[in-house]
């Protein structure tokens, strides 16, 4: 009886320790398979560099879209037309939105940075503007033309007045357009170069003022309504995502350029915008 007894134990304590083996073998199995939590929590922040309203506004737009892929976008608005590429030359923002492929090539050549536009995005309607006089007729032999001071919105200002038929250009030497190129100037028009963002400034001040939508906006003035001459269609000015060569294959960076030409910034432009910002994608 003893021995029985004996014999029932034991196969008792074989048998525990084999279910015992077998749940471990189960939980690393099951943890094995089991995705880290890390890997589907792990979130991404993108720093974007920009200047004012509307490529803010497109930001904010793309900010909640980025959320639910787990990208936090953090918008970082700058003061002037050259830090946000300085910034992002640096590595210390992953792309900028306000800048228009010309003037980007145009720092890189001045820098020797390697940024590279990925997605236009909108063309805004360049155009000049007056605070004293209605129509170009009305212009004084003589008037002053406040622009901006880099070369590739000086040569951007000089095709739209050659589009107008107001000015003649001779054969481009460089890169761009110059005021050296100039061969007819029937107004003799004297040309103010001052950096891009006192241009609304200089509305009270020059007779004329040639600037983007975004500059003339805060100013209550629209290209249809109030502008002496309008750029005409068919550039290269579109307003560009810009990142460096090293990241714009990145897939958080794909993912920005798809939340800034998503259907949400098409219908916002459209709505809030259609006079002076034309969706470019």
């Amino acid at each position: 009886m003893k021995k029985l007894v004996m014999l029932f134990a034991m196969l008792s304590v074989f048998l525990l320790a084999a279910c015992g083996n077998d749940d471990a073998k189960q939980n690393n199995s099951t943890q094995e398979e089991k995705p880290s939590s890390d890997a589907t929590t792990e979130r991404t922040t993108l720093k974007v560099a920009s200047l004012i309203p509307p490529m803010t506004n497109i930001l904010e737009i793309a900010k909640p879209i980025l959320a639910e892929q787990n990208i936090d976008l953090e918008i970082v608005i700058l003061g002037d037309n050259v830090q946000p590429n300085s910034a992002l030359a640096a590595g210390e923002v992953d792309a900028n939105l306000f800048q228009h492929k010309p003037f980007m090539t145009e720092f890189n050549k001045a820098n020797g940075s390697k940024l590279t536009a990925i997605q236009p995005i909108y063309y805004p309607n360049f155009s000049i503007y007056s605070k004293n006089y209605k129509n170009w007729d009305e212009l004084p032999v003589g008037a002053t033309l406040a622009i901006a001071n880099d070369a590739s919105n000086i040569d951007r200002t000089l095709q739209l007045l050659v589009q107008n038929k107001v000015l003649t250009l001779g054969e481009k030497q460089d890169t761009y357009y110059t005021l050296k190129d100039i061969t007819d100037n029937p107004k003799n028009l004297q040309f103010k170069e001052v950096d891009l963002l006192m241009l609304a400034r200089m509305y009270d001040e020059a007779d004329i003022v040639a600037m983007y939508p975004a500059y003339a906006a805060p100013l209550g003035l629209t290209p249809s309504e109030d502008a002496l001459l309008q750029e005409l269609p068919g550039n290269d000015f579109a307003i560009q995502l810009v990142t460096r060569e090293d990241n714009q294959n990145d897939e958080a960076i794909q993912k920005l350029k798809e939340a800034v030409t998503s259907e949400e910034v098409r219908k916002f432009l459209e709505e809030n915008y259609k006079d002076t910002s034309i969706p470019a994608f």
